[in-house]
């Protein structure tokens, strides 16, 4: 057992602590205060703070992890199912008993259908070097291998289009450098919930009350965020899954006044226009034929996306002129938008916005994209050593149910890598840290349905705290330690220049074990424990990882000993002088090329043309219409229908003479047009609203779901605009029934201004509650989502979802 940090029990300390890293989008330190061998208060950062080095304040979540910490349904001991898989049922059992099947079942598996047929999902439920998912995969990838995945359930779509265009991920400066900005649009992101860093949306702060010429912040996204609330001089409310078609009339404006950056577009893109389309593709469409309407005789003017988009068209053509002229400018983009049917395409249209505006490569712009901070792509995300997995094929994450019902059919067409096809259905899934399985993957039904049929996947374990609706559907159950019960280490969240320590403060309860605890002792039993261990327990692989951080970006990192003489808790590399991304290839292209087929920024991408597949993976980036929408996608005249119209602030009076919509027009769906001409827009009568499902401050995706303190301050609730509502003769608060196809859930609801008209949210990550009949109780979103992928990425497209809301039965 490790030992813990040096501490007197009969007395308090106050120990500094990395927050328990669970992918909230942050890491944060936190002061525990440590008495009789319990933590009894956590505070947050107290060091001096800098520009250079600011503080790592922690939010609510890790202010209240004390109410998970000692929640009373931890897991205490290992358990074995009795009942059906999701009944919930289990006993327990001793851990030589859990340990011995775990391995039994390993053993059989590999024996009978091979190393492919095992399988370890994304989770990132605990997730610093000495705990998660990838401790597993060290144990599988030493046991022979498995099956294997790539990409991620958050930035598909976004991982696989930014090098379209650049080349690369390391797209963004770093964030000191943002206090340098005129002019940000926060494009579908909401750093003060889902943080993105910890302290972005700090410095967002500091750039728009930035002395002399603070930023102007604009927040285009279908909810007044906290984000909105909190930074932005403008909100924008734009239907969901639109974005891109905005951009292009953004692009428009710029090509149509000529606010374009014509030098840099000349030096440093292709495809742009006509004069300088990649060898071989001369006669293609360009990106300025796109825009003006060239090939398909629809001009994307502000009017056009206007009715796309219920964003007015003068607030288009505005932004695009300000976006255009005060420089340097920033556009980030969040991640929920690249979460939807062909979330490649904003991606891919964000970036070109920075490219033509020529806010590249220079101090306060931002290349849009992924936006890894320059130069060398940030933190490390994982040191330990998983090693090489011997079997080579991989899959996309989001796509695990497919490897389960039809594995041995799936080919390079269904994206995977590094075999032309499966040889196997995956038979056990050893889940650790995550609750994808169940609550975090789309179309929850569907996907308990496939688990509940054991002659599917014939052996599944989950390594959890809690009970999670994943793990209501193992066969065994191996309750593991919070992160302050063993050791670990991290490094930053995207940005930053910090190493954090977590120590062991406390003991587990019960029979707790850590996850690399867990898995050496499984290995043992699978005859390769040394090869596992090394020989080193959690503390010394601590020690290690800290090695390893000192031979890259951390040259003057404390040894292990001085963290904890010195009580530091993190280690910091200030940022006096921010690296600027694509600096060099801004001053000289010729000399310092992109690592993309033409060396520059590419507007139109010669990958994306070779794969023939223009009317879902186009080499330019272009609008399209979602698989699950409001409105049906017709071309007729060079009009696209729509089921809505802009959404207007009725207390504002438009500057461009036509005729506004009403809350009735609104409801209606007969929107008034240019010159005042009206159109019936056929409606889609059975799923009318839009749904999203936003990362809020309640929950990690769904950890925390379970935080009282947490539930009572951010209660789960659909939040629904005040016209929708009225027109179901809803009222605030009621219970609500959200429902389509795929299923259904009953929750109460908030009606507020702050949702635009003809979409809902449901805040990701409840726990799913199904009653007898099906309907989830809990909250869950995924009830109402999609296992539909994006067509490039291979990503999820959770965020495209078509619902209907009625009052719920019994309610006058």
């Amino acid at each position: 057992m490790s030992p813990l940090l040096n501490i007197d029990h009969c007395s308090l300390k106050t120990i500094r602590v990395g927050c328990p890293a669970h992918n909230c989008g942050g890491r944060c330190l936190l002061i525990a205060h440590v008495e009789n061998g319990r933590i009894t208060r956590l505070d947050t950062d107290d060091r001096p703070d800098s520009l250079a080095a600011p503080q790592l304040r922690a939010c609510v979540r890790g202010r209240a992890y004390l109410r998970r910490q000692y929640h009373p349904d931890r897991l205490l001991h290992p358990l074995k199912r009795v009942g059906g898989r999701g009944e919930g049922k289990f006993v327990q059992i001793s851990w030589e008993e859990a340990l011995d099947t775990v391995a039994a079942q390993m053993q059989r598996v590999k024996q009978q259908y091979g190393n492919s047929a095992m399988f370890v999902p994304y989770g990132t439920g605990s997730y610093n070097q000495l705990n998660g998912s990838h401790i597993a995969r060290r144990l599988m990838n030493l046991f022979g291998g498995c099956l294997g995945i790539y990409n991620s359930y958050s930035w598909a779509a976004i991982n696989a289009a930014t090098p379209t265009v650049y080349g690369t991920l390391v797209t963004g400066n770093q964030r000191q450098d943002w206090l340098n900005s005129r002019y940000i649009i926060m494009w579908g992101w909401n750093p003060a919930e889902m943080r993105d860093g910890t302290n972005s949306d700090y410095f967002v702060k500091l750039a728009r009350h930035a002395s002399g010429s603070g930023a102007r912040v604009v927040c285009i996204d279908p909810r007044h965020s906290l984000s909105a609330a909190a930074l932005a001089d403008e909100w924008i409310p734009i239907r969901p899954g639109t974005d891109t078609a905005m951009m292009s009339a953004m692009a428009y404006v710029m090509i149509a006044e000529r606010l374009y950056d014509a030098e840099f577009v000349r030096t440093h893109c292709v495809g742009f226009d006509a004069s300088q389309m990649p060898a071989g593709s001369e006669g293609e469409e360009s990106y300025s034929d796109y825009i003006l309407g060239m090939r398909d005789g629809i001009p994307k003017t502000p009017a056009w996306a206007e009715v796309i988009t219920a964003v007015p068209a003068e607030t288009i053509a505005r932004i695009a002129r300000e976006y255009a002229t005060i420089k340097p400018g920033m556009l980030y983009q969040g991640y929920g938008m690249q979460r939807r049917a062909y979330g490649e395409q904003v991606v891919r249209a964000g970036c070109v916005l920075a490219a033509i505006t020529g806010n590249v490569g220079i101090p306060g712009g931002w290349a849009s994209g992924l936006g890894l901070q320059a130069p060398d792509g940030g933190p490390q995300w994982t040191v330990f050593p998983a090693g090489e997995n011997p079997i080579k094929a991989a899959i996309p994450v989001f796509l695990w149910t497919e490897a389960i019902l039809r594995g041995k059919a799936m080919t390079q067409t269904d994206g995977l890598l590094g075999a032309e096809r499966l040889d196997n259905d995956i038979k056990l899934i050893y889940a650790v840290a995550t609750n994808c399985l169940i609550n975090q993957h789309a179309d929850v039904n569907h996907s308990a349905e496939i688990l509940r049929d054991e002659s599917k996947v014939e052996f599944l374990v989950v390594q959890d705290n809690f009970l999670t609706p994943t793990a209501c559907f193992a066969d065994i159950i191996l309750p593991a330690c919070t992160q302050f019960e063993t050791w670990g280490v991290e490094d930053g969240w995207k940005y930053g220049d910090e190493i954090i320590l977590q120590p062991k403060l406390v003991e587990p309860p019960g029979e707790c074990k850590s996850d690399y605890r867990i898995c050496a002792e499984l290995a043992e039993r699978l005859g390769i424990g040394d090869t596992y261990t090394e020989g080193r327990d959690e503390r010394a692989w601590v020690e290690w990882c800290l090695d390893r951080f000192r031979e890259t970006r951390f040259p003057d990192l404390p040894t292990l000993e001085e963290f904890i003489e010195k009580n530091l808790g993190v280690y910091a590399n200030p940022v006096t002088k921010p690296a600027i991304a694509f600096a060099n290839f801004r001053a000289d292209p010729g000399k310092h090329p992109l690592d993309t087929p033409s060396g520059k920024i590419e507007v139109f991408s010669k990958q994306l043309f070779k794969l023939n597949n223009p009317e879902e993976i186009p080499p330019i980036p272009k609008y399209i219409q979602e698989w699950e929408s409001p409105f049906p996608y017709h071309c007729e005249e060079g009009r696209v229908g729509s089921a809505l119209p802009p959404y207007r602030d009725p207390t504002k009076r438009s500057s461009v003479k036509r005729d506004t919509p009403t809350p009735e027009e609104i409801a209606s769906g007969t929107p008034a047009l240019a010159g005042g001409a009206r159109e019936e827009r056929p409606r889609n009568d059975t799923y009318p609203l839009q749904a999203v499902g936003h990362h809020n401050l309640a929950r990690v995706h769904s950890t925390h779901a379970n935080n009282d303190w947490l539930e009572e301050a951010f209660p789960q609730r659909v939040f629904i605009n005040p016209i929708d509502a009225d027109a179901r003769g809803i009222k605030d608060g009621e219970e609500v029934k959200v429902f389509n196809a795929r299923g259904a859930l009953v929750l109460p609801c908030r009606v507020t201004p702050r949702i635009m008209p003809g979409v809902v949210d449901i805040p990701q990550g409840a726990w799913w509650s199904p009653d007898e009949n099906g309907v989830d109780h809990g909250g869950n979103v995924n009830v109402l989502t999609s296992q539909r992928w994006t067509p490039f990425a291979f990503g999820t497209a959770q965020h495209t979802i078509m619902v209907q809301v009625t009052k719920q039965d019994g309610q006058d």
